[in-house]
Formats: C-alpha cells, structure tokens, sequence
C-alpha cells in the first residue's frame, strides 16, 4: 500500500489539529491502485458515546476514537465506488504509534475485519509547546492478528 505523501500530510496536519483528542480519518484511493492520495477527515464521535454511557464507554476522545454513522456509511458505501475507502487512520495522542486492543477489538466483527482496509495510526506528540506528528504506523490483517506493514518518517 503506497500512501502518497499528500495523503500522509493531511492525516498529520488532522492530527495536529485534533490533538489533544484523537482525530480520525478515511485514506481513499482508485479501485485497482496500488495506494491512497486522498484524505477525507471524519468525525470522532467518541465524546457523545463517553458523555451518553460512560460505564460502556469509559474512554473519551482523548484515548479512543468512534466513526459516527455517517461516516461508517460513506465507509461502506465506497467499498463499492470507483474510490473506496482502503486505510482508516487515527491518532495516538502522546503514546505512540501502535495498534492497541482497542483499535482491534473495534476493527473486527465477530471475529473478523469490519471492512477490507488497513489502519494507520499517526503518533502525536506535544514537545517544547509544539505539537507534531512524529510518525505513523501501518497495521493490516493477516488473517488472524493485525501485523505492522509499513512505517511513516514523521514531519521535518
């Protein structure tokens, strides 16, 4: 998977500006391509799901990230487009890029990938009153665990 720089730009500077929360995203690319040159930014609902029931969500959006209904549509829907949606991203929030037990837990459905993408986590980072995003990790299904396929240098 070839994640044109634009792309990996626009999830950074997302991150960036989402941060002290976790931002999330869509990376969207040609059927048939080999990579992703689009980033279309999503709502991180995970605030309302804490604030509604925080006993079944005790995260807010400063640990974990929720795509909202809309979202998750425009995420199924173009798995069926000439640009489906093939990298879901969000930031980790000054704990490094890695694909935590929750981001697999919420990837999977009984058992099994959601959607057919990967997950690419941006590691954000608050540094002398700067905030930065200091790389990015790419994570896909292996048919039984979420392995790392790639890593992203973070900003100059």
């Amino acid at each position: 998977m070839k994640i044109e720089d634009q792309a990996l730009a626009a999830a950074y500077a997302h991150a960036r500006e989402a941060y002290p929360e976790e931002a999330c995203g869509l990376l969207l690319g040609d059927r048939g391509g080999s990579g992703v040159d689009e980033a279309r930014r999503c709502e991180n609902t995970q605030n309302a799901l804490h604030t509604e029931d925080p006993a079944a969500n005790p995260r807010d959006a400063r640990m974990a990230y929720s795509l909202g209904p809309k979202d998750l549509f425009f995420l199924d829907k173009s798995q069926r487009g000439e640009r489906p949606a093939r990298v879901v991203y969000h930031s980790h929030v000054e704990v490094g890029a890695y694909f935590s037990a929750k981001d697999r837990d919420d990837a999977l459905l009984f058992g099994e990938p959601r959607f057919p993408v990967d997950y690419l986590v941006v590691d954000v980072k608050r540094a002398g009153g700067v905030v930065r995003a200091l790389g990015a990790k790419l994570f896909r299904w292996d048919g039984a665990e979420f392995v790392e396929v790639a890593a992203y240098p973070g900003e100059a």
